[in-house]
């Protein structure tokens, strides 16, 4: 189980990471790519960064009653 939080750790900040830029690139918030106002890149990205900032959540949810 400890093995599985570490690896959590390590994913959950680049899965939230790039799905939030993969999201304001896909809306066109964020130019400079070729996925600019492509909005395929806005629907992969969603789950991805939802995915992460449960991860987030997840690793951190024992951490307070500790």
């Amino acid at each position: 189980m400890k093995l599985l939080r570490i690896l959590a750790t390590i994913l959950s900040g680049p899965m939230l990471l790039i799905g939030i830029i993969w999201v304001l690139q896909g809306l066109n918030i964020l130019p400079g790519s070729f996925m600019t106002g492509q909005i395929i890149w806005a629907i992969y990205g969603a789950p991805l960064a939802l995915a992460g900032g449960g991860l987030v959540w997840w690793v951190n949810r024992g951490v307070q009653s500790r």
